[in-house]
C-alpha cells in the first residue's frame, strides 16, 4: 500500500485525497490515515525506500553461555524445578529460562522432570552395547560369563 502513497504523493494529492481514493477502493480494508499522513510526510521529505528501517534488536543478554549453564546444573542438581523458580533464583524472566530450557538445552518436561531430548540417542547407544555383547557372546560361549 505505501507505494500507491508513494504515488499519489509524486502526484501531488494531499493527505486527505489519498484517504479519500483508498476507501473508495478498498472501503474497510484501507489503512487507517494515521498511516496514510505518516508516509506522505516521509515521501514529501524526500524519503525513498517503501521497507521498514531496520531497528536496533535488543540483546538477548539473558541468553549468555555463563546464565545457560547455570539453568543447566539447577536442572541437574532438582529435576523438578519449575521455571518460576529458576526465573527468580537467576534473576532472568521465565520466558527466557523457558527459551534456555527448550531450545539452548533441549530440554522438556516429562512427569514434573526436565529430562533431555535426545534419550533416543541413548536408546541407540545401549543397542549397540548389547549388540557387541552378544556379538562376544556369539564368539565364545564358554569363556563370555567368567
Amino acid at each position: 500500500m505505501s507505494w500507491f502513497i508513494k504515488f499519489f504523493v509524486k502526484e501531488g494529492l494531499t493527505p486527505n485525497e489519498i484517504n479519500s481514493k483508498f476507501i473508495k477502493v478498498y472501503g474497510d480494508s484501507s489503512p487507517s490515515f494515521s498511516t496514510i499522513m505518516k508516509w506522505a510526510a516521509e515521501f514529501k521529505r524526500g524519503r525513498i525506500s517503501l521497507e521498514d528501517d531496520p531497528r536496533e534488536e535488543r540483546p538477548k543478554s539473558a541468553t549468555t553461555p555463563e546464565i545457560t549453564e547455570q539453568v543447566h546444573d539447577m536442572v541437574l542438581d532438582d529435576r523438578r524445578m519449575k521455571v518460576r523458580e529458576i526465573a527468580e533464583t537467576i534473576g532472568i524472566s521465565k520466558e527466557r529460562v523457558g527459551y534456555i530450557l527448550h531450545e539452548e538445552l533441549d530440554m522438556k518436561k516429562l512427569c514434573a522432570r526436565w529430562v533431555p531430548h535426545l534419550l533416543t540417542d541413548q536408546k541407540h547407544t545401549r543397542i549397540k552395547i548389547s549388540e557387541q555383547c552378544l556379538e562376544c557372546f556369539n564368539k565364545n560361549k564358554t569363556d563370555f560369563v567368567q
